[in-house]
């Protein structure tokens, strides 16, 4: 018995879309998880104090740092910013970092201006992209990850957060204690 022309189309077409999938999965992007005892995800962002693009795991290699992911239009982000800012004056000589990356997608001398009128002093960054939001799977803004000094998300807060409070702080000196271990 012959095979009809139409049943090989069929089979080619069956077999090359199996192949795609095989190739997608094999090498497309891994994704990878995001919560607590896993390794932060790296992502790039602009410095707005120098507008070099940096890398998480090259520029807070070695520090304790609280990924802040936030807007100039999020009263809840405007709402904690003061507490981060005191944690951070507080513990940043003692090797805790900020990273506060806005996801604003207007200019960066708005954000600058914004966090110039908070007296915020910690690292300002910017992703306009929105890349960091799906890099780190959340929700909305602000969120923030708190990282020990290899990297590892040791707590994860969806909203607003009083970063200042005495169980955060203890937190934040158990880790930057503990050294580079």
């Amino acid at each position: 018995m012959a095979i009809s022309k139409q049943w090989v189309a069929v089979g080619t077409i069956v077999a090359g879309l199996s192949l795609g999938a095989v190739a997608l999965v094999t090498l497309g992007p891994r994704i990878e998880r995001v919560e607590v005892g896993a390794r932060a995800p790296n992502f790039q962002a602009v410095n707005l104090a120098t507008n070099d693009s940096i890398s998480l795991r090259e520029e807070y290699r070695g520090s304790v740092t609280l990924v802040n992911i936030w807007a100039t239009w999020c009263g809840p982000c405007v709402e904690e910013m003061p507490a981060i800012e005191g944690l951070y004056r507080s513990l940043g000589s003692r090797g805790f970092r900020v990273a506060a990356v806005s996801i604003d997608e207007g200019d960066p001398a708005d954000v600058r201006a914004f966090a110039r009128n908070l007296g915020i002093t910690f690292d300002l960054l910017q992703d306009r992209s929105g890349l960091i939001q799906r890099t780190y799977q959340t929700t909305g803004v602000p969120e923030s990850f708190l990282l020990d000094r290899d990297g590892v998300i040791v707590k994860r807060i969806i909203g607003a957060h009083d970063w200042g409070s005495p169980v955060n702080r203890r937190l934040v000196e158990r880790l930057v204690a503990a050294g580079g271990r």
